[in-house]
């Protein structure tokens, strides 16, 4: 398994992370490999429109079409 190093974390922003650590009865290396694990697992936008262009068989990718529907939208 491979590994991540965070440097220059603000001392606030640690605080924080250990205290939601310990609440969730956790070490700060347990809660932020399952923060990390969670948010790899969650798509963004950008893939999940990607994923529906791909399937569309359009001319125009699906974000394409989504960004066209809102300038329509727009100028309304």
């Amino acid at each position: 398994m491979v590994s991540v190093q965070v440097k220059d974390v603000p001392p606030g922003t640690h605080a924080v992370l250990r205290r939601r650590a310990a609440a969730a009865h956790q070490s700060l290396q347990e809660y932020l490999r399952q923060r990390l694990i969670d948010e790899a697992a969650t798509p963004t936008v950008d893939e999940i429109l990607e994923r529906a262009g791909g399937r569309a068989g359009g001319s125009a990718s699906f974000s394409e079409a989504v960004e066209a529907l809102r300038d329509d939208r727009d100028r309304r």
